[in-house]
């Protein structure tokens, strides 16, 4: 059978699950959530085993990033009990005026079918039970998630926990499915589909590029949130750095070898401005290097991936090598590395401005504030931009840090970017391409908007108002009722 008729049957149930599964009480909904996250939290210990033989991230990581995940859930579906995803909005009419005012209600609905695209450095977190998945199901979507290849028995194990909890909670047939393929056609098949109304996607920019224009390219287009890696450039302002060059130097080396650099808002880029303090911060920052032992990335692609941008990196003119730790006992495990180069090269080098995955980091040197503007002018769009500098660099320097957040979903202060907290006021994207829409987070509860819609009722009757637009306002949200939030 050709994967495109498995996918069209696939997808069929999946509308036939979101008809059902849209209709069903906001507090069915959150009972299936919360029935997911038990049954993670229940498998854990196997679950992990199984993730870490696939992945060799480590028993303590994935636990960690099994807690991420049913946060997630969990989280997710409050914002939807506590009414704050549907974003519900009623203005009532006024017939005494010229012309008459209509009785006009708005909310958030879902749009339908979500594919979900697993990610391979978070097989838990974003993956099958990820964050796309929890914030679809959390707005009223049936789920099809593209397994990914690098770990695909810890996305059936995930995907049974899912299947399990819907059965238990009575959830319509569809509401949620998987499926395999390494190959493009399967994931072209999963995003052409008519069903399909929206994709989650966090990958490689190459990826997610291909899946966006394939969905810009349907007879009716669907949106791509696609997350496809930053570079997440550090700025050193020179009084700080002057300051703290040890601390800084440490800090920086922990966040660019953590989970051997496995991570989208890894700081690949490090802006500095050359003096006696970026000499000794680049000491610390080496020596700490150095001390790395090597260990295993994800899987043999992303290992043999990192060998040949990093070699790439190493050929490109102008660039030093300042710190390297010692040699890998195998072809699966990574090299961390410090480059150096002018911010001259550097600018006039797009090859230097891509990412490498994994755990590196190139250090540009500049001669001045003026030329550190300028690398922040050529840098594309990023998840993260950090700045080290006191209060008085920045507001001495506000033009530069004007350009450095133009260019950054998440603007960091006197921190590294690795660490994505689950919040509410958490924004995990950025302009292209570091994401395809940078108006959308894939972290915190905003993510849920992604996957709904806005509709207006115009003096609907009230017998055929929805719950969450009637005056009795019966689910108790908080709602805009005629133009004060009450």
């Amino acid at each position: 059978m050709k994967p495109t008729q498995d996918i069209d049957a696939i997808l069929r149930q999946a509308q036939s699950g979101f008809e059902q599964y849209r209709l069903l009480p906001v507090s069915e909904r959150l009972a299936f959530l919360h029935a997911v996250a038990d049954g993670l939290e229940a498998g854990c210990a196997t679950l992990a085993q199984i993730a870490d033989s696939e992945t060799s991230l480590g028993i303590p990581r994935l636990r960690g990033e099994l807690t991420r995940t049913c946060h997630q859930l969990r989280s997710y579906a409050d914002a939807v009990r506590s009414g704050y995803a549907i974003e519900a909005k009623i203005n009532h009419a006024d017939p005494n005026r010229t012309p008459p005012k209509p009785d006009l209600r708005k909310m958030n609905v879902p749009i339908g079918p979500v594919v979900v695209f697993g990610a391979s450095n978070f097989p838990l977190a974003y993956s099958t039970a990820g964050g796309d998945t929890a914030s679809a199901l959390a707005a009223g979507c049936s789920v099809v998630v593209k397994a990914h290849p690098a770990h695909p028995q810890t996305c059936d194990a995930v995907a049974a926990i899912i299947l399990k909890a819907a059965c238990d909670t009575g959830m319509p047939a569809g509401v949620f499915a998987q499926v395999h393929g390494a190959d493009h056609a399967t994931g072209a098949a999963l995003v052409q589909h008519p069903y399909t109304q929206a994709v989650g996607f966090t990958g490689s920019f190459s990826g997610g590029k291909a899946l966006f224009d394939l969905a810009q390219s349907r007879p009716v287009p669907i949106p791509v949130f696609a997350e496809m890696g930053s570079v997440n450039p550090v700025y050193l302002f020179p009084e700080k750095l002057q300051a703290e060059p040890e601390n800084i130097g440490k800090m920086l080396a922990a966040s660019i070898t953590l989970g051997m650099g496995q991570f989208c808002t890894n700081p690949g880029i490090m802006v500095g401005i050359e003096s006696e303090a970026l000499g000794r911060f680049v000491e610390v920052l080496s020596e700490f290097i150095a001390s790395v032992s090597s260990a295993p990335m994800l899987h043999a692609g992303i290992a043999t991936s990192y060998r040949s941008h990093l070699d790439r990196a190493l050929q490109q003119p102008g660039v030093k090598l300042q710190g390297q730790s010692g040699t890998p006992s195998d072809d699966l495990q990574a090299i961390p590395s410090i480059l150096s180069v002018s911010a001259l090269d550097f600018i006039n080098n797009p090859v230097l401005h891509q990412e490498v995955f994994g755990p590196f980091s190139l250090l540009v040197l500049c001669s001045d504030f003026e030329q550190m503007k300028q690398v922040a002018k050529i840098l594309k769009g990023q998840l993260t931009s950090s700045v080290m500098a006191f209060p008085d660099e920045c507001g001495a320097h506000s033009s530069l840090l004007q350009t450095i957040q133009d260019g950054c979903g998440r603007l960091v202060f006197n921190g590294v970017p690795t660490g994505v907290e689950v919040t509410l006021a958490q924004h995990h994207g950025g302009p292209f391409p570091a994401t395809t829409d940078s108006r959308f987070t894939a972290v915190g509860a905003d993510a849920i908007r992604r996957f709904m819609r806005p509709v207006a009722f115009q003096n609907c009757p009230a017998a055929l108002l929805p719950p969450e637009l009637q005056d009795e306002n019966p689910l108790h949200i908080p709602r805009w009722v005629d133009d004060n939030f009450v």
